[in-house]
C-alpha cells in the first residue's frame, strides 16, 4: 500500500479493506450518540424523573456544536506517551477511544434515581469524548482517502454509524427489559473498544506538507476565524445562518421529549425498541436515498423546500399519536414515517451545507455549519421539558409544529433573494 501527499495512491490500494476500516470507525462514532441522547432520556423517564431534568439532557451534547474550538489543539499538540508512537492521528484517536469506553462504563454504573448529577456528568463526558473522537475520525478519513474514494468512505462511515445507533438505541432498550439498564449499557463497552482495535489496524496518514508551523492561536485563526470571516462577507450570509440554525428547531424540540412522551402514552420498552429498531433504520436509509434523488432531479433548493415541508408535516403525527395510546402499530408507523422524513431532510440539508462551502475552506466551513445546525438541539432543545410540562403533551407537540414554520419562511426568502447557486 502506497501513499502520496497524505492520501492513498491509486495503485496497490486494497479498497475493500479500507472501506471496512472506515465502516468500523463509523460504528465507533455512532455508538455513544444514543447513550447520551434517546437511550439516556428513556432511562431517566423510566426512573420517573421530572420532564425538565430530562429535557436538559439535550444540553449534554453541546460538545458536538463546539468541537471546532478544541479541534486545533488536537491537531497541533502531540498525544502523551506511549500513544504518540502511533503517529499524530491514531495516537489521539486511540487515547480518546479508551477514555470513551471508560466513560460509558462509568455511565452504566450510575443510578439516576439516586444520583442524577453523576449520571448527567458521565453522560456529558461521553458526549464530549464522542465529539472529540469524531474530530479525529473525520481528520483521518479526509487525509487518508483520495478524493475519488471519499464518497465510498462516507457511505461506509454512515452505514457503520447508523448500525451502531441501532444497537445503542433500540438494542440497549430491548436488553434493559431482560438484564436491566446498567448491564445493558455496560455491554456497550466492549463494542466501543471495536473502534480502538480498528485504530490499531489503520495506517497512519502522512500529514499535508504545509501542516506544521504556527502556534495554537495561529492554527485557531486559520482553522476557525478565516473561514468564518470569508463566509460572513457573502451576500445574505446572516439570513443563511439563521436558516441553518432554524432548520432542525421543530424536530429538536419534538425529539428530545419522545422518550418521556412514549412512556406517558403507556408504551413499554419492548414496544419502543421495536418501533425505533430495524424498520426505522430501513426507513431513514430509504429517505436518504430518496433525498439524493430529489437533489439530483429537482435541484438543491426545491429538494430542500420539499424536505422541510415533509419534515414539518411529519411532526403532526406526534399529537395524533397521543390520541391512540397503547397501540404499538400506530407507534411503529409514526416512528417509521418520522425516520423516513429525517432521511430525506438530512440528504437535502447536508447537500445544501456542502454547497455553501468555499473550496479553499471546505472541511472547516462544513464543520462550522454543521455545528451551527446542531445549536437548536443542544440549546433550545434543553428547555423542551419545561415547555412540555407547562403546555401538556398534545399542545407541546402542536407547538413543535409551529416552531418549524419559521425555517420554511426563511428558506422561501433565501430561494427568492439568494439562490442556491449564488450563496458562495
Amino acid at each position: 500500500m502506497t501513499r502520496h501527499g497524505g492520501r492513498l495512491a491509486n495503485r496497490g490500494v486494497n479498497r475493500s479493506r479500507t472501506i471496512i476500516l472506515i465502516t468500523a470507525l463509523g460504528f465507533s462514532s455512532g455508538l455513544p450518540l444514543a447513550l447520551s441522547g434517546f437511550t439516556l432520556r428513556l432511562w431517566l423517564a423510566r426512573a420517573n424523573l421530572p420532564l425538565a431534568a430530562i429535557g436538559f439532557t439535550a444540553n449534554l451534547g453541546i460538545a458536538y456544536s463546539l468541537k471546532f474550538l478544541w479541534a486545533p489543539a488536537l491537531d497541533q499538540v502531540q498525544a502523551p506517551l506511549p500513544f504518540r508512537v502511533l503517529g499524530r492521528r491514531r495516537s489521539w484517536l486511540l487515547l480518546i477511544q479508551i477514555l470513551l469506553a471508560a466513560a460509558i462504563a462509568g455511565l452504566a454504573l450510575t443510578h439516576p434515581a439516586h444520583d442524577l448529577a453523576a449520571t448527567l456528568a458521565l453522560g456529558g463526558l461521553v458526549a464530549f469524548l464522542s465529539a472529540s473522537q469524531d474530530i479525529m475520525i473525520d481528520t483521518w478519513r479526509i487525509e487518508f482517502f483520495p478524493l475519488h474514494l471519499q464518497g465510498a468512505a462516507t457511505a461506509g462511515y454512515v452505514w457503520g454509524y447508523r448500525a451502531a445507533m441501532l444497537i445503542s438505541g433500540s438494542g440497549v432498550i430491548a436488553l434493559s427489559v431482560v438484564i436491566g439498564w446498567q448491564a445493558a449499557i455496560l455491554l456497550m463497552v466492549p463494542l466501543q473498544l471495536v473502534g480502538a482495535a480498528t485504530t490499531l489496524l489503520c495506517p497512519e496518514p502522512v500529514p499535508p506538507p504545509d501542516h506544521r508551523a504556527g502556534s495554537i492561536a495561529a492554527r485557531f485563526r486559520d482553522a476557525v476565524v478565516a473561514p468564518l470571516a470569508e463566509f460572513l462577507k457573502r451576500r445574505g450570509a446572516f439570513v443563511i445562518l439563521t436558516f441553518v440554525v432554524l432548520f432542525y428547531l421543530g424536530e429538536a424540540l419534538a425529539g428530545v421529549m419522545l422518550a418521556p412522551y412514549y412512556t406517558h402514552l403507556g408504551f413499554n420498552r419492548a414496544m419502543i425498541a421495536i418501533a425505533t429498531g430495524p424498520a426505522s433504520l430501513v426507513a431513514v436509509l430509504a429517505g436518504t436515498a430518496l433525498g439524493g434523488v430529489l437533489v439530483a432531479r429537482a435541484g438543491v433548493g426545491r429538494a430542500l423546500l420539499a424536505a422541510l415541508v415533509f419534515q414539518t408535516l411529519a411532526l403532526i403525527l406526534y399529537p395524533i399519536l397521543g390520541l391512540y395510546p397503547h397501540l404499538p402499530h400506530i407507534l411503529l408507523a409514526v416512528s417509521v414515517v418520522e425516520a423516513f422524513a429525517q432521511g430525506i431532510s438530512d440528504a437535502a440539508f447536508i447537500t445544501y451545507l456542502s454547497g455553501l462551502c468555499n473550496k479553499e475552506y471546505t472541511a472547516t466551513q462544513y464543520a462550522l455549519l454543521s455545528s451551527v445546525a446542531a445549536l437548536a438541539l443542544r440549546t433550545v432543545g434543553g428547555f423542551s421539558g419545561v415547555i412540555a410540562q407547562a403546555l401538556g403533551w398534545i399542545r407541546f407537540y402542536e407547538f413543535t409544529i409551529v416552531s418549524a414554520l419559521p425555517a420554511v419562511f426563511v428558506l422561501l426568502v433565501i430561494l427568492t433573494k439568494y439562490p442556491v447557486a449564488d450563496v458562495k
